[in-house]
């Protein structure tokens, strides 16, 4: 890891308004620290006190989100800013990685788009996974069948680095 220069701040502060909204670049707030590729020399992973924030997606240069990184995230954006909210009976099978389907979602940040990443919580607003968007915020709440998220990491796998998440 290394101490990135002020340009990777700038860089990261930028994407993280614009993918997530301001007030989202605040969780780049502590000892900020990141690899590079080895290949390109671009930005790829992110870490704040020694915790791995996020990856940048070298396909598109999208912010990725662990874990933690979305809980901290949801501590600079308002409800339901990112969020992607599933009954508790329902939580439990989506922190175990188990994809997200429109007729379980209780309620949604309208502003998602497919595509987008996206926080799934449980009515207590705790995380419960992070992952992808397949549809519209809009048409989680109005579509009765077909997925609405495509889940990434459930809090019930783990980080990756023997620990879990709660």
């Amino acid at each position: 890891m290394e101490e990135p220069k002020l340009a990777d701040i700038e860089m990261l502060r930028g994407l993280l308004a614009y993918q997530f909204g301001r007030g989202a670049e605040k969780i780049l707030e502590g000892e900020l620290r990141i690899k590079r590729s080895k290949a390109t020399g671009r930005v790829r992973e992110v870490y704040v006190d020694g915790v791995l924030l996020g990856t940048i997606r070298a396909s598109d240069g999208f912010f990725i989100p662990s874990l933690r990184g979305a809980v901290k995230l949801l501590e600079h954006v308002p409800y339901p800013r990112l969020r992607v909210v599933v009954p508790h009976e329902v939580a439990a099978h989506v922190a175990r990685g188990r994809t997200v389907f429109c007729k379980h979602v209780v309620d949604v940040d309208l502003e998602i788009r497919p595509g987008d990443e996206v926080v799934v919580v449980d009515e207590d607003d705790r995380v419960v996974a992070v992952g992808k968007a397949v549809v519209s915020g809009i048409e989680m709440l109005t579509k009765s069948s077909g997925k609405a998220v495509k889940v990434r990491r459930g809090s019930r796998q783990g980080l990756g680095n023997g620990h879990k998440a709660d």
